[in-house]
């Protein structure tokens, strides 16, 4: 994981039930394509990522920014993002 971040439980059984691999998490978190801060009506900041090891689909990845570590609250591939 990447320092300064913290998988809630939401988060950590998303990644299981959808394969997504923390390298993939960490990926999106240290070199991420977007950053969308205060992205949605909660405040997180969501971070997204092109994953060419996975068809080349976007993960999104949301996260509390609010809380010190911040905390990743969910994980998913968008199929919204083009």
């Amino acid at each position: 994981m990447i320092s300064g971040f913290e998988l809630s439980d939401h988060a950590h059984s998303q990644m299981k039930e959808r394969n997504i691999q923390e390298s993939w998490l960490a990926q999106t978190l240290s070199t991420p394509d977007q950053v969308l801060p205060l992205a949605d009506s909660h405040g997180n900041t969501h971070y997204l990522k092109q994953i060419v090891d996975f068809g080349s689909r976007w993960l999104r990845v949301v996260v509390n920014p609010n809380v010190n570590p911040n905390r990743v609250v969910t994980v998913f591939f968008d199929r919204r993002v083009r």
